[in-house]
């Protein structure tokens, strides 16, 4: 099982949630919050985790949080970059939004070949950063580790630069969008204030969720 192609739709699904989860410095995720995910029970992840752990795809543990095998781990990356590629191919050649582009991609990763996304990579000019400002892996796996980055909630007052935002929920991208917060924007943190947004008309007073989807670096 060399190959992301040799696994099922499903296994794809939950490589990839598995290895995005620890991606910018966020604990494991559990069989309880990849049931959220799925929308499914915890019984059918902990089946889908045995079957994967008797593929050599994770190491399961029940009432653990699930980790990837190095085999699990290469195809999980590959499964990100399909993905990633995808998103950017949409958003840049096909004009989605944003908060558009993260469920098709889902749709057409399972279905693409290698080729495919190898002349998407090229046409694009080989882009490292996807819509939403999860970094592109490479096409032999290497990838940047995310750890400087903070989440927006937790920034001390100061000057920020944004450089992720979440992409699982469409409506709060829209939210995001709206009050101009995504990559690249710039972000005044005052103390007990409403953020400041260069470009945006107005401080924002955003809910605590949505900043925990923001993540940013010192400007």
């Amino acid at each position: 099982m060399g190959h992301v192609d040799d696994l099922t739709p499903i296994a794809q699904d939950y490589l990839k949630v598995i290895w995005s989860a620890v991606e910018w410095g966020d604990p494991p995720i559990t069989t309880k919050g990849l049931a959220a995910r799925f929308a499914t029970t915890q019984a059918n992840v902990s089946e889908t985790m045995r079957r994967l752990d008797g593929q050599g795809l994770v190491t399961y543990q029940p009432y653990k949080p699930v980790t990837l095998t190095s085999l699990g781990k290469s195809l999980a990356v590959a499964m990100v970059r399909r993905h990633r590629l995808l998103e950017t191919y949409l958003a840049q050649a096909l004009d989605y939004g944003w908060e558009e582009v993260h469920d098709e991609a889902e749709r057409l990763e399972h279905a693409v070949s290698d080729e495919f996304l190898d002349r998407i990579d090229h046409l694009l000019g080989y882009p490292r950063s996807d819509p939403h400002g999860d970094p592109i892996p490479a096409p032999n796996g290497d990838w940047t580790p995310q750890t400087e980055a903070i989440k927006l909630s937790q920034a001390e007052p100061g000057q920020y630069r944004v450089v992720r935002v979440a992409d699982t929920s469409p409506e709060q991208l829209s939210r995001l969008r709206r009050e101009h917060l995504e990559p690249g924007s710039t972000v005044h943190v005052r103390a007990g204030l409403p953020l400041v947004i260069v470009g945006a008309p107005s401080p924002a007073d955003i809910e605590p969720a949505d900043l925990d989807a923001v993540r940013v670096r010192p400007a």
